[in-house]
C-alpha cells in the first residue's frame, strides 16, 4: 500500500510475462495501436496526440518541458510540495524563465492568486501538479484549466499520481498535455513515460525554430513513431519495451471495462474510509481541507509519541507503507497507497493495521 509501485493486478503480470515479441511483429503492432487509443480514452482527449515512451514519470515531465520551452521562455509553476518544486528545475536546464508559486505545506495556491500572476505576466507555460506525491494534496485540475484558456497559457498537467484514479477530463478542461507513468493508478510495472497532448502544444512544439535540447525526448524523433503505430506500420526510433507495453494494453483495458466515473467514485470512496478511520484513531492529515484531500494517496503525520518504527509493526500484519518524502517534514509522517485495483478488503487490511500498531 505505497504509492507506486502498486499491487498489481494478476491479468497484468501474466500478459508481461508472454514471450517478448519483435516490436515490428503485426500481432504487437495492433498492441501500441490499441494503447495509444486506449490511453487517449483515459485522459478523455479525442484528438490529442498520446506518446508512449521508456521512462519514468519524471521523464515525462522532461519531455513535455524540452519540447514546449526553450531559452528564455516564461514559465509558472505551481507547486504543492516535492514534484512542483522538481518541475521548475526540470524547466531551467532548458533555459526558461520560471516563476513558482508555492502553496503552504498542506495548502494548495488561491485560484485568485494564479489568476493575479497570470494577469500580470505573459506566460507560454503553467505547471501544476495535480497530486503531489510528497503531501497528498489535490489541486483543482479543471480551474486551473479554465485559467489557462482564459489566459491563453498552456497546461501542463503533471498526473504521475492521478491519472486514471482522479478525474481528469483533457478536453473539456482545456488542459494541453497530460502526463503520467505506468506504476501507480494506471496499474502496470515501472518503465513508462506516458503523455497526452492536444493540438495547441503541438501547434506550439511545430512552431520552433530551435532544436529541441534532448535528443531521446525530441518529439521530432518520436511522433512519427506514434503515427506509424497508430497507422498499424511496423516503424522505428528506439526499440519500446514491448512486455511493458503488452501489459498495459490489458491494464487501460481493466480501466474502460470498469467505467472511468465507477472507477473515479472507487477510489472517493476508499479515500474518505481510510481517511476517517485516520482521523478516529487520532492522527491528522498533511492536506488541511477535506476537499484538497488526494483520493490516491493519504499522508498522515504519526501521532503523539509515535514515529517510523510504526511502519515496522504494520508491515508484520502483512501491509507496507511508505514513509515520508517532503525533505523538512521526513520522519513527521508517512504515506498510504490506496490506488489502481485497491479494493475494500484491501482498505479493511490497512485499517486494521495501522489501528494495531497505533495501539501497541
Amino acid at each position: 500500500m505505497i504509492p507506486g509501485p502498486i499491487e498489481f493486478e494478476q491479468e497484468v503480470l501474466n500478459a508481461m510475462a508472454t514471450p517478448t515479441p519483435s516490436h515490428v511483429d503485426p500481432n504487437f503492432i495492433q498492441t501500441f495501436s490499441n494503447c495509444l487509443q486506449q490511453l487517449k480514452q483515459v485522459c478523455q482527449t479525442k484528438n490529442g496526440q498520446a506518446f508512449i515512451v521508456a521512462g519514468t514519470g519524471t521523464f515525462a515531465m522532461d519531455m513535455a518541458a524540452a519540447n514546449l520551452t526553450k531559452q528564455g521562455d516564461k514559465v509558472l509553476v505551481i507547486s504543492t510540495g516535492y514534484f512542483g518544486l522538481r518541475y521548475a528545475e526540470i524547466l531551467k536546464r532548458y533555459g526558461a524563465q520560471v516563476d513558482i508559486l508555492e502553496s503552504e505545506i498542506g495548502e494548495i495556491v488561491p485560484l485568485e492568486t494564479i489568476e493575479e500572476q497570470l494577469k500580470n505576466n505573459d506566460y507560454k507555460l503553467l505547471t501544476f501538479t495535480h497530486v503531489d506525491t510528497s503531501t497528498g494534496v489535490l489541486n483543482n485540475a479543471k480551474a486551473i484549466g479554465e485559467l489557462g484558456i482564459q489566459y491563453n497559457v498552456c497546461t501542463i498537467l503533471d498526473g504521475v499520481c492521478s491519472v486514471a484514479g482522479e478525474e481528469i477530463q483533457q478536453d473539456a478542461w482545456g488542459i494541453d498535455v497530460v502526463l503520467t507513468a505506468s506504476q501507480k493508478a494506471i496499474g502496470v510495472p515501472p518503465g513508462l513515460a506516458l503523455l497526452t497532448v492536444s493540438e495547441k502544444a503541438m501547434a506550439i512544439f511545430n512552431q520552433r525554430e530551435s532544436p529541441v535540447a534532448n535528443y531521446y525526448a525530441d518529439w521530432s524523433n518520436w511522433l512519427p513513431i506514434m503515427k506509424a503505430y497508430e497507422n498499424l506500420q511496423p516503424s522505428y526510433f528506439g526499440t519500446p519495451p514491448v512486455n511493458l507495453i503488452i501489459a498495459l494494453e490489458k491494464s487501460l483495458e481493466i480501466i474502460l471495462n470498469e467505467g472511468l466515473q465507477q472507477r473515479f467514485t472507487r477510489h472517493k470512496e476508499n479515500a474518505k474510509q481510510i481517511r476517517e478511520a485516520l482521523k478516529n484513531a487520532g492522527l491528522t492529515m498533511i492536506p488541511k481541507r477535506e476537499e484538497i484531500c488526494a483520493n490516491t494517496l493519504s499522508a498522515p503525520y504519526y501521532p503523539e509519541g509515535k514515529d517510523a518504527s510504526i511502519l515496522k509493526t504494520i508491515k508484520e500484519q502483512g501491509v507496507i507503507l511508505a514513509g515520508g518524502l517532503l525533505p523538512e517534514l521526513k520522519s513527521k509522517y508517512f504515506r498510504i497507497g490506496h490506488m489502481g485495483s485497491t479494493q475494500q478488503a484491501e482498505v479493511d487490511k490497512v485499517i486494521a493495521a495501522i489501528e494495531f500498531a497505533l495501539n501497541h
